[in-house]
């Protein structure tokens, strides 16, 4: 029996006038999920747990089968063991996106937490030259993939609390910089970073037109460690991702972590090469995340449109071909559609409602609902309700 998770990032949201007081997830064609959703369970499930801040290094976790109360440490070690960056124990990083703040009315107001969806590239050449003015003996600066990178700190750092950029945005930035006993040193490179990145981009002209302008520094915490996946669950596996979070959860899991060519976790991914890389991965091995960032994006930009490309682009363009060979190539297999949280396109941001789930056996009928599509209504009609999230996946590999 192989076992796989597509886990689509950010998927729920709440309906939108636009769209008739529908969802995004309501208006999307998504004719390959309501194929399967006949034989399928369905469910309610939530990775959030009570008093942790919803995102995706606490949802990642949860959906991998890690109860976050006792393993979450902070979003960017997770992070941090995906750029292969080997922290001390007392070492504390924290999660730097290149952003774009702009003045507005003489308020420093965030307008795009991601630089405009900035190249890996790009990025690098800004993060390089960052390095220069930032770095010291206790502090240095990581490049990643494009607009997340990495900061570590060998000070004691224990007072200090940071904001998500994607959590103010189109916000006044001064009530949400870092704060606390410890954070002066942060602040401190965050302003020096402004700086030179405006002088940077004096300096070279092919980079004037770029939605850049600081570094925003958040996510901070220790080293994690998690028990081996295979050793708790009984079955290898593999986790295919374009983001650094969801890479750095699988390394720490001992899962295999494929890098895909073109993976970029937006809309212009390649979704081709991650679902044969699946397959792939799949001879081998027993268990297999597939992660789709993209709903998640796009809630983020608060686009509708372009959100609900995102599902249609995950229903035909991952789990059509997805299934086809997982039909070709196997003679059993589970299938567990799944996503960590919602982010509304209203919020722009994450939210904390428990969200739906399907839950499919090749040549099984495991249906127990009526529903005709693959809905958020199903989290408020079921009573199938699971409230521990990281419970899921047991549900998904049990016998």
């Amino acid at each position: 029996m192989k076992f796989i998770i597509l886990q689509a990032d950010g998927m729920p949201d709440r309906p939108l006038k636009q769209l008739d007081n529908k969802t995004p997830l309501e208006v999307a064609r998504t004719p390959t999920i309501n194929q399967i959703l006949e034989k399928s369970e369905v469910g309610s499930v939530n990775h959030i747990p009570k008093g942790f801040k919803s995102g995706s290094d606490v949802g990642n976790l949860s959906v991998l089968g890690y109860d976050p109360v006792k393993f979450f440490t902070g979003r960017s070690p997770l992070e941090a063991e995906s750029i292969g960056i080997n922290l001390g124990k007392n070492d504390i990083t924290f999660r730097c996106n290149l952003v774009n703040i702009v003045n507005i009315n003489e308020s420093s107001i965030m307008e795009d937490y991601s630089a405009g969806h900035i190249k890996t590239e790009k990025a690098h050449v800004i993060i390089n030259y960052l390095k220069k003015f930032i770095d010291n003996k206790n502090i240095v600066l990581y490049p990643g993939v494009s607009y997340r990178h990495i900061l570590v700190s060998r000070n004691p750092i224990n007072q200090i609390e940071t904001t998500p950029p994607h959590d103010i945005l189109e916000k006044n930035i001064d009530k949400f910089l870092p704060n606390g006993s410890d954070s002066s040193e942060i602040i401190s490179i965050m302003k020096v970073a402004n700086k030179k990145i405006k002088d940077f981009k004096d300096e070279f002209s092919q980079f004037k037109n770029e939605k850049v302008s600081d570094i925003w520094l958040w996510g901070e915490g220790k080293k994690t460690v998690l028990p081996n996946f295979e050793e708790i669950n009984g079955i290898n596996g593999s986790v295919i991702s374009a983001v650094d979070l969801v890479k750095g959860i699988g390394k720490c899991a001992g899962l295999d972590v494929i890098n895909v060519p073109g993976a970029t976790g937006y809309l212009d991914t390649n979704y081709a090469g991650k679902v044969k890389a699946g397959i792939q991965s799949l001879i081998n091995n027993d268990f297999l995340m597939l992660h789709i960032e993209a709903p998640d994006e796009t809630g983020h930009e608060g686009d509708y449109q372009k959100k609900i490309q995102a599902i249609e682009d995950l229903d035909s363009k991952v789990l059509k071909p997805l299934i086809d060979e997982l039909d070709l190539n196997f003679k059993d297999y589970r299938l567990c559609i799944v996503s960590d949280h919602p982010t509304p396109i209203e919020l722009r941001t994450h939210s904390y409602e428990y969200v739906p789930y399907i839950l499919y056996e090749k040549n099984s009928n495991l249906s127990n609902h009526n529903f005709k599509n693959f809905t958020e209504n199903i989290v408020e009609k079921t009573e199938n309700i699971i409230n521990d999230g990281y419970k899921l996946l047991n549900r998904l590999i049990s016998n």
